[in-house]
């Protein structure tokens, strides 16, 4: 197997990160080490990869907080939106591309949740790794309507974009599993079960009572 794939507890609100790697190539990229970026380095040590890239879903503080000592212990370089608070080397919007080693990674800009918000999709491997977009059977959280009108609009374009057989991988371990895929989405994420923008607005209003009934943590 020359694709290396470990998603990581790092600690903080059951963060996770993530660490991505082509094994022929010797390279590796950490996405969001957050409250243990030395765990995720000693990983890429362990598998004989060389960090190439410190990789931000968003700017988050709880996603953000290891990109120094990350940065420290690798000397990579920092990938972010280009609108990151965090003053990314290398900048990144919607649509745009990273090689890493053989593999692609594809950029997408989400604005909903935050501002400067990525999906990172490996197309070839059928992965994304959502940030706070998309949770197991929950989606992030917005600090009022117009930031969830985007999320709206965001969720929309990555049903349309990812096939239904692409595993997701959240930022946080806040579902009933650790991953899932689009298709299970579909069919059991509340959100994505909305007919429409006033619905999905009303369930955003009501989240705490809707968890509450049907048991979500």
């Amino acid at each position: 197997m020359n694709f290396v794939f470990e998603q990581i507890r790092t600690g903080g609100d059951r963060n996770f990160g993530y660490l991505l790697g082509d094994r022929a190539a010797g390279v590796a990229a950490l996405i969001d080490p957050a409250y243990d970026p030395d765990a995720l380095v000693a990983r890429a040590a362990d598998q004989g990869l060389k960090v190439e890239a410190i990789v931000n879903t968003h700017g988050h503080v709880d996603h953000t907080n290891g990109n120094a000592r990350a940065i420290e212990l690798t000397g990579a370089p920092l990938v972010a939106h280009r609108e990151s608070a965090e003053g990314p080397e290398i900048p990144i919007d919607d649509g745009q591309s990273m090689s890493l080693g053989s593999l692609d990674l594809r950029f997408m800009h989400v604005p909903g949740h935050a501002d400067d918000h990525l999906l990172i999709h490996l197309p070839e491997q059928r992965v994304a790794i959502t940030g706070d977009l998309l949770f197991v059977g929950k989606i992030g959280g917005t600090a009022n309507d117009a930031a969830a009108r985007l999320e709206y609009v965001s969720l929309g374009r990555v049903l349309e974009a990812l096939p239904d057989e692409t595993s997701i991988w959240p930022g946080h371990d806040y579902g009933c599993r650790p991953s899932s895929t689009i298709a299970l989405e579909r069919i059991t994420n509340p959100f994505l079960l909305c007919g429409d923008l006033a619905e999905f607005l009303e369930l955003k209003r009501k989240w705490p009572e809707f968890k509450a009934k049907h048991g979500l943590r």
